[in-house]
């Protein structure tokens, strides 16, 4: 069977996905100057789009970068269908934004205007779906995350996630939970973190200095929606001891559930329940 040929569109110039495609001084590529959205396809169609948007914009005014005034969420929406026709992609997948500075400079640039890059990639699902095993995890206490103007962002400076996720694979575990410099978890490697006990969700504030997850926002949205009670607060390691849940929200994967932390075990209800309301959400777009 022949490989599915894959587009991307590099700030207006659409070329096939086989080979370099990002130019030499690209600030995001030489300093990590810029800022990105991952989101999922369902049915051939980017989801929550308006609120990556958002997500984009605000981060964008704390890097200082200028936005022209026809970036909007239409624009966008409009190449990423544009890209997944191309790519053939009728189904589950999904896509990268990027939004970089524009290259010229050192550390001081030349200028804080910007170019965009897009990405689509095929998922084998269409729906959002429960993991079969539930992942082990546990705290990674080399780097701290601390609070700043930047942590509710995704940022090209990932390397406090890299490294955790590195970490992790080297204990055998799947996943570790950030903590910042008070002790409380924040999130994952990879998503933002829940936490149940009784029947009642608990999720770290972004005062805190975990990411704006749009998953997050969704998942507290549908939740409240069906009668479940949401607090966000501080989640200490002592809380995953008594919890009776534990699962992690991102925008592509939608909910994994967290099967152990140490010698705790967990349950998986109420993450099932959220993954159906999810697909009750966006089944019929």
């Amino acid at each position: 069977m022949d490989q599915q040929e894959l587009f991307v569109n590099n700030n207006g110039k659409i070329i096939s996905n086989t080979g370099p495609s990002i130019m030499a001084g690209n600030r995001g590529y030489t300093y990590g100057d810029g800022l990105f959205e991952s989101m999922r396809i369902l049915n051939g169609k980017v989801l929550n789009m308006e609120q990556h948007f958002h997500r984009l914009v605000e981060g964008s005014k704390v890097l200082k970068m200028r936005f022209p005034v026809f970036y909007t969420a239409e624009f966008f929406e409009g190449h990423i269908a544009e890209l997944i026709k191309l790519s053939k992609i009728e189904e589950g997948g999904r896509v990268r934004l990027s939004i970089d500075r524009l290259g010229g400079g050192t550390y001081l640039p030349d200028i804080n205007e910007v170019s965009y890059f897009i990405e689509v990639y095929p998922l084998e699902n269409n729906l959002f779906g429960l993991n079969a095993k539930g992942l082990e995890v546990d705290l990674y206490q080399d780097i701290k995350k601390t609070k700043t103007p930047l942590s509710n962002f995704k940022t090209k400076n990932g390397i406090i996630y890299v490294l955790a996720a590195i970490s992790a694979k080297e204990k055998g575990l799947d996943d570790m939970l950030l903590t910042n410099e008070k002790g409380q978890i924040l999130e994952s490697s990879h998503s933002n973190i829940f936490v149940v006990s009784n029947g009642v969700l608990y999720t770290p504030s972004l005062a805190d200095g975990c990411l704006a997850g749009t998953m997050r926002m969704q998942v507290i949205n549908l939740a409240l929606k069906n009668g479940l009670k949401v607090y966000e607060c501080p989640i200490l390691p002592s809380n995953l001891l008594v919890a009776d849940e534990v699962f992690l929200t991102n925008a592509v994967r939608g909910i994994t559930w967290i099967g152990g932390y140490r010698t705790k075990r967990y349950f998986n209800t109420t993450a099932r329940k959220i993954v159906a309301f999810l697909n009750d959400t966006w089944e019929n777009i």
